[in-house]
């Protein structure tokens, strides 16, 4: 399967593989290993994997014995793995290096010794047991890896074509035309219930197998459920209750996580560890309600208030579902034919957050509930801030509808509020592209391409880049 993140691997050995080892940081099952090991037969002439979730204990002795004397290290690596290395063609991968913290303390010395490249594998890389009483090295660059966006879906499956497609149309500033915005939907909504992780995707695209998607889909939620259960310790419990009662806090009308949830008469302030602990497993994705856009995004973050969506919205179907397989072939079934109607908002919202985060953005959104000013009563699902900074018009404002009739009150509301910084406002939505006025609306299915694109100057309509203003 084609995946964005190796050309991220091709730039750090092109760029900075000589001084630095790359860790790839993602949550279980989204392919790291794979993709891994794949850039290694690619381009190197050899290349040596060692899994630490279940390689043997005379491997560990090296690292804990030899580091001083590295010829005698690589001599016996070399003879205990059975592995050439040669220099300057290897590279040697350290595979669920969480596994043995010593490992990733000690590409301190090897990348410093400078005989061959490294590349290490991991998920819950930053939590305190995995790092805990070992220096985290300086000659570390990290790269996240998050579950297929897509983009990389439809490569998947064979539509490059229409991937292709997508994307000529978004950068033309084009609508997609009747015939292939339905194709494109109807691929989406494929997308919302298979979801991006690489078994699930797999399992579909040998059969357009909905069922074995499925079984693939609950085998990750078990080991999701498992890994709370042996990882999390003392906040195992409040991640738990955070975890089940995702899919409940998200098809409320108002989104933000409340702390009710999890116990009666807990606050935030409690959950801020257990929502840590899900957001380093990287099996959410935490959005952060700004209170004041005009002083800047990080400046004005409220993490009292925050939406906690789960890093895949297959797995959020199935998850909604986990205990009434029926319910979950008759949601599955709906959004497959377009005729969900409960719930559906909750998938929308949650399926652009998942490719905003693949995309590189950190997840923001304006929530308002002011109950005497109206005018200031609003919710903006997500707020984008422009790569590039200049003095006004930074942000860019997304609202997420799900279906063809909406209204754009609160938007409208936080341009004329916030309009200093309204870089132009963007509207998600089940319907063809409209380049032509002050709103951008887009298929919902361009949300991955949005953060590709920046303006070059003040212009009120869009012709080639439709993300100029």
């Amino acid at each position: 399967m084609k995946r964005k993140i190796y050309d991220k691997l091709l730039e750090w050995k092109r760029e900075s593989a000589d001084k630095y080892a790359l860790l790839v940081e993602g949550a279980r099952r989204v392919g790291k290993s794979w993709i891994v090991e794949e850039f290694a037969k690619n381009e190197y002439k050899k290349f040596l994997i060692i899994d630490f979730s279940k390689t043997n204990r005379k491997i560990k002795e090296l690292f804990e014995e030899k580091l001083d004397n590295l010829d005698e290290f690589f001599l016996l690596l070399e003879a205990r793995t059975r592995t050439e290395l040669i220099r300057s063609e290897t590279l040697i991968v350290f595979d669920e290096v969480q596994r043995f913290p010593r490992a990733r303390e000690a590409i301190k010395y090897l990348v410093k010794d400078g005989r061959f490249h490294y590349i290490e594998t991991g998920s819950l890389i930053s939590i305190k047991k995995n790092v805990e009483n070992i220096v985290i090295p300086s000659e570390e660059l990290k790269v996240q890896m998050f579950p297929m966006d897509f983009e990389e879906f439809l490569w998947a499956l064979g539509s490059e074509g229409l991937a292709k497609l997508i994307r000529s149309r978004f950068s033309d500033g084009r609508p997609m035309g009747q015939t292939d915005h339905r194709l494109a939907m109807e691929a989406f909504r494929q997308y919302l219930v298979v979801g991006g992780m690489p078994q699930s995707v797999e399992a579909f695209a040998n059969g357009r197998d909905i069922r074995a998607a499925e079984k693939a889909k609950r085998a990750i939620l078990d080991l999701y459920s498992y890994d709370i259960g042996k990882f999390a310790g003392r906040l195992k419990h409040k991640v738990r209750a955070i975890w089940n009662n995702i899919p409940g806090a998200l098809s409320a009308q108002e989104k933000h996580f409340k702390p009710g949830l999890v116990k009666e008469g807990v606050k935030m302030r409690d959950l801020d560890s257990p929502f840590e602990w899900l957001a380093e497993s990287m099996t959410v994705n935490i959005a952060s309600n700004v209170t004041d856009p005009n002083a800047g995004l990080k400046m004005s973050e409220d993490r009292t208030l925050i939406k906690c969506y789960m890093g895949d919205t297959g797995l959020l179907v199935s998850h909604a579902f986990s205990k009434n397989a029926n319910a979950t072939c008759d949601m599955q079934w709906k959004i497959l034919t377009g005729k969900l109607e409960v719930n559906k908002g909750m998938l929308m919202e949650n399926v652009v957050a998942q490719m905003l985060k693949a995309a590189g953005q950190e997840l923001f959104y304006h929530f308002n509930a002011a109950q005497d000013d109206r005018d200031s009563r609003m919710e903006i699902e997500f707020l984008l801030s422009k790569s590039k900074v200049s003095a006004r018009h930074n942000i860019y404002p997304v609202e997420v509808k799900s279906a063809n009739d909406y209204t754009t009150t609160s938007m409208d509301k936080f341009r004329r509020k916030f309009a200093s910084v309204v870089a132009r406002p963007i509207v998600l939505h089940p319907g063809d592209a409209e380049f032509s006025g002050d709103v951008l609306k887009l298929p919902l299915y361009m949300a991955m391409l949005i953060p590709e694109m920046e303006p070059v100057g003040p212009r009120k309509t869009v012709v080639k880049r439709p993300f100029e203003r």
